[in-house]
């Protein structure tokens, strides 16, 4: 009997939302079993992701589609729409990741938040169910849905447990998003037009006609472009992460805009290949200027959470340029660089919210010294600032390096620009870790203390995995190696490819 592990995986966190829901008793009751209902359900599906890593079998799926682990349902036969859910190399891993984050963005959320706790843990499992959901989805139309979904519990967990200007950050977000989402949804209904169905495997091998290509590959920048984010549509992004709370942001920052960049590889380049080769320089050059825009801001913030938005925004910057590299090398770098940066990202914005809970501000000037009395956070914060800015040894440095060899072969003045990530980065990081922990003395130093075993429990395991990730790149890289490959090779076309005329709609039923 076939378990249907993947669909598990996705509606666990469900269940545990569920479960919450459920709860009845005292107030102090409720959240308590909320807490532990949260994480216990959290764990459980990390410890689910884990066992579908090990058990993959890389470079050979078991079906003739390619994917394995592959639940098949239909769901509206007559329109070619199913519940079609699986996993390749890319996919599974940022499962993985999905898995990985959230009980950690629920311990650092464990004393955090202290207002409807329930309804904020299970804002946080639904989010990870349509991540899941999401990062699974092998039909155009149940991904369409995951990814509109993302938006329910993201706003709230902006909108109601975010800073003073929550409300208009988590508008802010919902509007960007929502609206950027319909013209990704123009071109599913032509793709359903053309091919009959909205099934991944079939469209992967549709041909589409260079005009059509055109529109639809417009109509995914302007989708996936927001939740990237592609600069000029980052605006939503410093207000969004700044504003929510720290695992939120964890959350948003170290999983959902991969989300963007995961919509880029799966339908942009595979299914559009000619119009991803027409308008590649123009996305290299719009992730060039995110990354050196994003870089300047930077240096010029107060804020120790923006300062490290902005940081995100730059990094997301060159994975965009590893991307539209459209050769092997430069997308396994986006991928991994996307992987790591999910972790580091995450540990930084911990550190930020761990050091604004024992000052009450967030301000760099209201820092100075904090090494002295907190040791181990320096330590930790040291780490995450050397990987944020590509340290060998770390798992950044793996991927901006082969994102760099990809690169220098669409050329030199590309690799050259896009390298000025890491050297920008070395510039504003080390000059908020040398501010924040060494300058001077800040008049609160001395009633800072150092990290509690929870706190710990929440940064360990992240810079475990960020050195593990540069150290052991392989054990990475041979999962999603031969999915790359497949997306980077070239494809012949077909006659249809230069027809624009849609095809008549193939019913099923």
């Amino acid at each position: 009997m076939h378990l249907p592990l993947v669909s598990i995986l996705i509606f666990l966190p469900m269940l545990g939302a569920l479960a919450m829901l459920l709860l009845r008793g005292t107030a102090p009751a409720v959240e308590r079993a909320s807490r532990q209902i949260a994480l216990g359900t959290a764990l459980l599906t990390l410890l689910l992701a884990v066992g579908l890593w090990i058990g993959f079998v890389p470079g050979r799926g078991v079906t003739p589609s390619g994917f394995q682990f592959e639940d098949h349902a239909d769901w509206v036969p007559g329109f070619g729409i199913s519940y079609h859910v699986g996993l390749d190399g890319i996919s599974l891993l940022f499962a993985v990741l999905t898995a990985a984050i959230t009980p950690m963005a629920i311990l650092a959320s464990w004393r955090a938040v202290d207002t409807r706790i329930r309804d904020y843990m299970v804002a946080v499992l639904l989010l990870e169910t349509t991540l899941l959901g999401l990062f699974s989805s092998l039909d155009f139309v149940l991904f369409y849905v995951f990814y509109e979904a993302t938006l329910i519990p993201g706003s709230l967990l902006i909108g109601i447990w975010g800073g003073p200007k929550r409300v208009f950050a988590s508008i802010k977000f919902f509007l960007f998003t929502f609206g950027g989402s319909l013209f990704m949804l123009l071109a599913l209904l032509w793709m359903w037009h053309v091919a009959g169905t909205t099934d991944l495997p079939v469209l992967l091998h549709t041909r589409f006609g260079a005009v059509a290509q055109d529109w639809m590959f417009g109509a995914f920048v302007l989708a996936f472009g927001v939740k990237l984010p592609l600069f000029p549509l980052h605006s939503w992004l410093p207000d969004a992460y700044t504003e929510a709370p720290a695992g939120a942001t964890a959350m948003l920052s170290g999983v959902l805009s991969k989300a963007g960049a995961y919509g880029f590889l799966r339908f942009a380049i595979s299914m559009l290949p000619d119009a991803s080769h027409r308008y590649a320089p123009w996305m290299i050059a719009l992730g060039i200027v995110a990354v050196i825009y994003a870089a300047i801001i930077a240096l010029a913030q107060t804020d120790m959470k923006r300062l490290v938005a902005y940081s995100s925004f730059s990094h997301m910057g060159l994975v965009l340029v590893g991307l539209f590299t459209l050769n092997a090398v430069g997308i396994d770098g986006a991928v991994f660089v996307m992987l790591s940066h999910g972790i580091i990202i995450a540990g930084l914005f911990f550190v930020v919210a761990m050091l604004g809970a024992r000052n009450g501000s967030r301000l760099i000037a209201g820092f100075g010294g904090t090494a002295g009395r907190m040791p181990v956070l320096a330590t930790l914060a040291m780490l995450f600032t050397m990987a944020n800015i590509g340290l060998p040894g770390t798992g950044s440095f793996v991927g901006e390096l082969l994102v760099m060899i990809g690169a220098i072969r669409v050329g030199f003045w590309v690799a050259l620009f896009s390298g000025s990530a890491m050297i920008l980065g070395a510039v504003y990081m080390l000059v908020l870790y040398r501010r924040v922990m060494f300058d001077g003395v800040s008049g609160l130093v001395g009633t800072l203390r150092d990290l509690s075993g929870r706190e710990v429990a929440v940064l360990a395991p992240l810079a475990l995995v960020t050195l593990w990730m540069g150290i052991y790149p392989s054990s990475f890289t041979r999962v999603f190696d031969p999915a790359v490959a497949g997306i980077a090779a070239p494809r012949v076309a077909s006659p249809q490819a230069s027809v624009d005329r849609p095809r008549p709609a193939h019913r099923a039923g």
